[in-house]
C-alpha cells in the first residue's frame, strides 16, 4: 500500500467510526423514548403490524425505515416520536415512518 493510500485510509476511518457511533447513539436515544411514549399514550388503536415494524426498526439499529402509520393513533404517535427524535438531537429524516403504498 502506498503512503498516500494508507494516509487516506487512516483519515477516513475516524469519520466513518464517528458516523457509526452517532447512528448508534441516535438509535439509543430514540429507543429510550419509544417505551415512554407507549406508556404515556397507550396501545389502543395501534395495530400489531405497526408495533412489529417499529420494534424491527429499533432491533435493526434504526437502519430499516418502513413503519407505516395508518390509524389516527398511529399517526399521532408517529408525530410524537418525530418531535421526540428531533428533541433528542436527531434529524426528522431519522424516524422510520413511511408508507410506500
Amino acid at each position: 500500500m502506498t503512503a498516500l493510500a494508507l494516509l487516506l485510509v487512516l483519515l477516513a476511518s475516524p469519520a466513518e467510526a464517528q458516523s457509526r457511533d452517532w447512528t448508534a447513539e441516535k438509535c439509543r436515544r430514540y429507543g429510550q423514548v419509544w417505551p415512554e411514549a407507549l406508556a404515556r399514550f397507550g396501545r389502543v388503536g395501534l395495530s400489531p403490524e405497526f408495533l412489529a415494524q417499529h420494534e424491527a426498526f429499533i432491533a435493526s439499529g434504526c437502519r430499516t425505515r418502513d413503519v407505516c402509520p395508518r390509524s389516527p393513533q398511529e399517526i399521532a404517535l408517529a408525530d410524537v416520536m418525530t418531535i421526540a427524535a428531533m428533541n433528542a438531537g436527531t434529524a426528522s429524516s431519522f424516524v422510520p415512518f413511511i408508507c410506500r403504498d
